[in-house]
């Protein structure tokens, strides 16, 4: 039998250990967070049943979807190596244009709701400009915004008639059911898997997670990085203004304070799932489930109608804890030690300063799988 000639062999494919490793351990960094939350339901079943009621989910599905949806906003900030704490304002503000715009009528509802957001999304934009382009402190830059715009939407309120509720269209979908559900967390999966879809599937998207992971890389290769920031700023101010709305309508009668809660709590659901504060890939799926195991939590701590100063307690030492077993601190840990020379150099998985830079590339182009 002929010989085969090498030039007309099959190429060899060999396992890329390093690379399959990698993949591995930035999945892991997401599970820790779905174990919590399955240990905080069983603990909640035992520990105070009535949590899991049907009242009490009429509470916990909307509220904890409104924190999702602030959530995943925070998230693509954070993706970029930012923070952003102007939510507060954010969602102040858009609840209270839901009552004075149009005076709470139904009357063109929709286009109300569309120029609210819009709204929301150009201050976002103008928070990436300060930091991307003017190289702004983003921390100074979004809180200072956040001061701005309370007074704007106490400067607001003094033009609405005190108690004035949100147009009933508003309110009415927010209380509704579907499918036995409130509307308000199906609008959330929607948000979610559309963003999750975004990020995966199309070539903006994946580019936009390389910015992230690797702004240098992404720089080389040619991939504009502050636009990227500024966009990742504008699309956090539209789901902002989005989960004020939503709050709005579930709350009906919004006030000044109704965003305070949301300063701390999407930067905890962000990080509790995974992501890193320096930046980089994160998971929307993981958000979310840090996201209803904070309003379980923080719902179960009512039930049990313990006194506001242990509820505080208790819950921001959960968050503590969170933080502490985060995936992000456990792929940092595991992957610090597989990237020392002499480990890598001991499993063979030494790789060259040019192998490592197309590799970049690739990733950045969208070439790779992501």
């Amino acid at each position: 039998m002929a010989a085969v000639r090498p030039e007309l062999a099959p190429p060899h494919r060999h396992l890329d250990v390093p690379s399959l490793l990698s993949r591995l351990l930035v999945g892991a960094g997401f599970v820790p967070v779905w174990l919590a939350t399955g240990l905080l339901f069983v603990v909640t079943a035992i520990v105070s049943p009535q949590t899991l009621g049907h009242d009490s989910w009429s509470t916990v599905l909307p509220l904890m979807t409104i924190l999702a949806v602030a959530g995943l906003g925070e998230m693509l900030v954070i993706m970029t190596g930012g923070i952003d704490l102007s939510i507060p304002g954010v969602v102040t503000l858009a609840a209270n244009l839901a009552v004075g715009v149009n005076d709470g009528s139904n009357s063109q509802l929709g286009w109300t709701v569309v120029i609210i957001l819009a709204c929301c999304g150009l201050i976002g934009f103008a928070s990436g400009v300060l930091v991307s382009v003017v190289r702004l402190n983003p921390l100074i830059v979004t809180l200072a915004l956040m001061q701005i715009l309370l007074g704007v939407s106490k400067w607001y309120a003094h033009g609405i008639a005190n108690e004035s509720s949100v147009p009933s269209s508003l309110s009415g979908f927010a209380t509704d059911r579907w499918l036995g559900v409130t509307p308000i967390f199906w609008t959330g999966i929607l948000i979610t898997a559309f963003l999750a879809l975004f990020l995966r599937q199309t070539v903006v998207g994946r580019r936009f997670q390389a910015v992230g992971a690797n702004p240098r890389a992404a720089w080389v290769a040619g991939v504009h990085v502050r636009a990227y920031t500024v966009f990742a700023y504008a699309g956090a101010g539209v789901l902002y203004g989005a989960a004020g709305l939503l709050l709005a309508g579930f709350i009906q009668f919004p006030t000044l304070d109704l965003g305070n809660p949301y300063l701390l709590g999407p930067i905890a659901a962000v990080v509790i799932g995974g992501a890193s504060l320096a930046g980089g890939i994160a998971s929307v799926s993981s958000t979310w489930a840090a996201a209803f195991a904070l309003t379980l939590l923080s719902q179960m701590l009512q039930v049990l109608r313990l006194s506001t100063a242990w509820q505080l307690i208790v819950f921001g030492l959960a968050i503590a804890g969170g933080l502490v077993i985060s995936g992000d601190r456990i792929v940092g840990v595991v992957g610090g030690f597989l990237h020392q020379p002499a480990v890598r150099a001991r499993l063979g998985w030494a790789e060259s300063g040019e192998a490592q830079e197309a590799h970049d590339r690739r990733e950045v182009h969208g070439e790779g799988t992501a």
